[in-house]
């Protein structure tokens, strides 16, 4: 015991700088001045250089086999921490100081660069800045593609998603790009046989969105005093589990995709509030990984947001907040209006039938241009032919097409299939939650939604990282991942 509980000092101070990490980019994102980000560049490198040599640290390995000798002494809690605590380990020292400190400078400097360039729809500049981060990212995966004896692509995965392998998804994608094509077009004919909606009329100001937006955080159960919402231009959660930071992006010309934003946001961070409390300083104790993650986010957001119970108690609110009157207003119109089935440019604001094609083409395109099979200069073509063949959409302009998203412009390379596996999880979990539990959608009809977040603290939320991705799913749904609840719920929901 003595050496596993030597092990939990170590990996409490190492959480400890992967919070100050989360709070540096959070600030970077939403408040500090352009000027700020040389300075800052350098403090978020210099702690992930501190951060990879505590892990790195001869002393960790001899701590971590004197404790693994010494398991059944252990707790599963215990047990269950110290093989994360090895997984964080494997990870570190298969890379060497010098190419964390790199690649952690290259990654800010493109972000930095991607948020003007973006805005600009600057190509260009972009790709100058992402090319040393894609060969850095090059570098990373080669050398974990050594040290685990996996596919260059898997071993950047295994960041996001621990034990993912893109052979199983590979079998997902290729069930769902089977299965969407002609569910699209199914929903896109009876959609077609009902007038559309109405557009909602006016101008929608940021603080009215903002209220609204707070009023459903704080509904759905988000504790203000662990947490805030703010603006960034790519919305996203950060923050450590006890001061959960959200952003999103206001339009005053619609509100209806910020208010997503926010609800998706929501679910990230109502994750990270319900992280077990007796473990949030120890590896055990945060997220399992982003497929849970995600699918936290996509519960909220498309399961229960989009869906007729909370948009009928949300409706009188939203004609309230935004003085809106009319049929434009009615119940059934903002039904219509979240349940639109459009193909169209942006991954964010995408419905949940087409989604999936936006994240099957990012993984398509990003392992392509990990393996060096597409130039950087070649990537807004080979975007724009995707968009047209899996979406039929025409891109107008880099900003819209492939500079869209920030995770390559910081190395998130790996990032993007947990997305739509989040989908699948949580059309999986949703389904389980509601048939054992019957005050769930009644509750989410009036605004309750305690029975909902009860669920999920005993079944998703509390367990940390005790168990694997597909442990966690065994449990709460008694099946492992697969399509299935995914497709039954696109089917009620735009066929029926």
């Amino acid at each position: 015991m003595k050496s596993y509980k030597a092990l939990e000092t170590r990996f409490r101070r190492i959480g400890a700088v992967n919070g100050a990490l989360a709070m540096l980019g959070w600030d970077q994102s939403t408040m500090m001045p352009e000027g700020g980000s040389k300075a800052r560049a350098e403090q978020m490198a210099v702690l992930s250089v501190v951060r990879h040599e505590w892990l790195t640290d001869p002393r960790l390995a001899d701590l971590l086999g004197e404790a693994e000798a010494q398991q059944k002494s252990l707790s599963d809690w215990q047990r269950a921490n110290l093989r994360e605590m090895h997984r964080q380990w494997r990870h570190a020292t298969a890379l060497t100081s010098d190419l964390v400190e790199a690649r952690s400078k290259a990654s800010m400097a493109c972000e930095m660069v991607w948020r003007k360039a973006r805005r600009d729809d600057d190509f260009k500049s972009f790709a100058k800045a992402f090319k040393p981060v894609l060969e850095l990212t090059r570098e990373v995966a080669a050398a974990k593609s050594a040290a685990f004896g996996l596919d260059a692509y898997d071993a950047l995965l295994d960041e996001y998603e621990p034990g993912g392998r893109s052979a199983r998804i590979d079998k997902l994608f290729a069930d769902l790009g089977g299965f969407l094509p002609g569910f699209i077009d199914k929903a896109l004919s009876k959609q077609a046989k009902r007038p559309a909606p109405l557009p909602l009329p006016g101008s929608f100001s940021t603080e009215a969105q903002r209220q609204v937006g707070l009023r459903f955080m704080k509904a759905l159960g988000f504790d203000f005093n662990h947490g805030r919402l703010d603006v960034s231009l790519h919305p996203f959660t950060g923050g450590v589990p006890d001061d959960v930071r959200i952003t999103t992006r206001y339009s005053e010309d619609d509100f209806t995709k910020a208010l997503m934003g926010v609800l998706h946001e929501t679910g990230h961070a109502l994750y990270e509030l319900g992280l077990p409390k007796a473990w949030r300083d120890q590896p055990v104790g945060e997220a399992r990984g982003m497929v849970l993650h995600e699918s936290q986010s996509l519960l909220v957001e498309m399961q229960v947001c989009r869906g007729a119970e909370f948009l009928r108690y949300a409706a009188p609110i939203l004609r309230k907040a935004f003085n809106g009157s009319g049929p434009a207003w009615s119940d059934e119109n903002l039904l219509g209006i979240y349940a639109r089935v459009k193909p169209d440019l942006i991954r964010v604001d995408a419905d949940e039938v087409t989604y999936p094609a936006h994240v099957i083409l990012r993984y398509r395109l990003e392992q392509a241009l990990l393996h060096d099979h597409l130039p950087i200069d070649d990537l807004p073509d080979a975007w724009n032919d995707g968009m047209q063949t899996l979406l039929g959409v025409d891109v107008p302009d880099y900003a819209q097409g492939c500079m869209q998203d920030i995770h390559w412009a910081v190395g998130s390379i790996g990032y993007f299939p947990t997305y739509t596996l989040g989908a699948l999880s949580a059309a999986q979990l949703f389904a389980a939650a509601k048939e054992q539990d019957g005050d769930i959608l009644p509750g989410i009809a009036k605004g309750d939604f305690k029975p909902l977040l009860r669920w999920l603290r005993v079944n998703v939320h509390g367990k940390g990282s005790l168990l694997t991705t597909d442990e966690v799913l065994r449990e709460a749904t008694g099946k492992p991942l697969s399509t299935a609840a995914f497709k039954a719920h696109l089917k009620a929901r735009y066929l029926n």
